[in-house]
């Protein structure tokens, strides 16, 4: 494994265990040349998911984008980071299980609302904001009072208008 620090390429391994789903290898590592140690994961190499964007094309679905999303949602919300991973580890698997192996960047942002939602209302606020697209301060306050009263929210003079319930819930782990 190359060292991040010095591009070094061996490194010895100090601790290996597996993540809290099982589903990865967490590795402490060590670079044999600086001695700067660094953290790995090692997964399962699943089938490709292909994501559908608005604009018709298509890219492979990337776990980091979605996590860089929510940890901005997330930011200075108390919600942890390893909670994130296995936030996005979930929503990961749900879709390896699909046997569609095409999802639309909506169906996406469904998920991650969905998992937000059981978080932090703030992160879930700011999610939506972005994912929404939300043009003013009506857009917030509409969102704001569905979330209050409970109901799944939508952007009232937007095309989107997610439906958390037709998406199947994601099993929660022990956590």
């Amino acid at each position: 494994m190359q060292c991040l620090h010095c591009q070094y390429k061996e490194s010895r391994v100090l601790e290996s265990r597996p993540s809290p789903g099982g589903d990865s290898i967490r590795r402490r590592r060590e670079c044999l040349n600086c001695k700067h140690r660094f953290t790995t994961y090692e997964r399962i190499e699943f089938i490709p998911i292909l994501v559908l964007k608005k604009d018709g094309s298509k890219e492979s679905f990337d776990r980091s984008k979605v996590l860089r999303g929510m940890v901005r949602a997330c930011e200075k919300t108390g919600v942890f980071h390893a909670r994130l991973e296995r936030m996005v580890e979930e929503i990961e698997g749900y879709l390896q299980q699909r046997p569609e192996k095409e999802i639309s960047s909506r169906e996406i942002g469904k998920l991650v609302l969905a998992q937000l939602k059981k978080e932090s209302e703030v992160a879930y606020v700011r999610f939506a904001s972005v994912y929404g697209q939300f043009q003013g301060i009506t857009d917030f306050v509409e969102a704001l009072n569905e979330l209050q009263n409970d109901v799944e929210p939508r952007a009232s003079t937007h095309e989107w208008t997610p439906s958390i319930l037709d998406v199947p819930q994601l099993e929660s782990s022990t956590f």
